[in-house]
């Protein structure tokens, strides 16, 4: 790559280096980490004018032009290309039987799922256009977990349809505030105390909270899904009002009282999942890119404790470590002085 090509080079985010590490490490097997929508679209539709709103956001998102180069340098880096070609590509039903139709489409949705992304080639993101008939078509719209995360797809996709109906003029929607805004706020933070922070947060464990036997075996990832009925997801709203909790604290109290339970013991430890948005960062709700971070949890309980009790400290725990959640996950492990804290994880 030319250095003209060249716009930026920016270091990555904690959960970055994971999904790097994870993306070297298994190259044999289906990427767990891409991460594809399927939409059904109704009515006429301009196909060129929505692969121009694709090839718009490009432009609009530095942080969609990233490839993560990793080879021969001393620490990974991204890489922001100043111009990238939209990778897309159509798909004509029309001439297929109609009780063919259907096979075909989900062919061509499980073979885009099951293809890789190369790290070091950017973008790493891509769309499939499927035209079924003049007024039905599907869109898939599909990237790698490393460019971006749950909050931000939502922003990617209402730009692209406001560039699909505005010609695809960029300069029509908001600023956006730069990625490297965000990162620049990441390594600006007081790395000494988050140690200290999470160090006593886990003094004193003893073993990770693990429920399944050890394995480096690379395997696909499956679904189970169970629907909670509606009275008790009502009954936990009541709970958490009258408690002054939110609900991601009764479940997670929830999932580390089971935890204790198979594992025998009263002090666990499972992942959690955090948007990573600092509120103090002008504009970070509407910015595109990965935040999350993956971080442990600790939860001891005591059979003499109320749920009340459980719940207010556990939520008080928490809160004390939100200045600490930019720290890595691999390090806090390290800090807690177990190679691996937990084999589940809650979001």
């Amino acid at each position: 790559m030319r250095n003209s090509q060249i716009e930026d080079l920016l270091p990555l985010s904690p959960l970055q280096h994971g999904f790097l590490f994870h993306a070297l490490y298994d190259q044999e097997v289906q990427d767990s980490y891409v991460v594809q929508m399927v939409f059904a679209l109704d009515g006429a539709l301009d196909a060129a004018a929505l692969q121009a709103a694709a090839q718009a956001l490009l432009r609009r998102h530095a942080s969609l032009r990233a490839a993560f180069v990793h080879h021969k340098i001393k620490e990974p880096v991204q890489v922001i290309q100043r111009e990238v070609e939209l990778p897309w590509r159509e798909v004509e039903l029309g001439g297929l039987p109609a009780d063919e139709r259907a096979a075909v489409l989900a062919r061509a949705i499980a073979d885009d799922q099951q293809q890789r992304f190369e790290l070091t080639r950017a973008p790493l993101l891509r769309f499939v256009l499927v035209r079924e008939s003049a007024t039905r078509h599907y869109l898939l719209f599909t990237s790698h977990h490393i460019l971006l995360d749950g909050w931000s797809s939502p922003i990617l996709l209402q730009e692209l349809f406001a560039l699909y109906r505005n010609g695809a003029d960029v300069q029509a929607l908001p600023r956006v505030t730069p990625y490297r805004d965000y990162m620049r706020w990441l390594t600006s933070r007081d790395a000494a105390a988050a140690r200290t922070a999470w160090r006593d947060a886990f003094a004193g464990f003893e073993e990770p909270s693990r429920i399944a036997p050890a394995t480096t075996a690379p395997a696909v990832p499956d679904t189970v899904r169970i629907d909670l009925p509606d009275a008790l997801a009502q009954a936990l709203t009541r709970l958490t009002r009258g408690l002054g909790v939110t609900l991601n604290t009764v479940v997670q109290a929830a999932w580390g009282l089971l935890l204790g339970r198979l594992t025998h013991r009263r002090d666990v430890a499972f992942g959690t999942t955090v948007s990573g948005r600092p509120p103090e960062l002008a504009g970070v709700e509407q910015m595109v890119g990965l935040f999350i971070n993956t971080l442990p949890l600790r939860l001891q309980w005591r059979p003499e404790e109320s749920v009340r009790e459980l719940l207010l400290r556990l939520q008080h725990e928490q809160s004390a470590l939100l200045d600490h959640q930019h720290l890595g996950l691999t390090e806090i492990q390290r800090l807690a002085g177990h190679g691996e804290l937990f084999d589940t994880l809650v979001v």
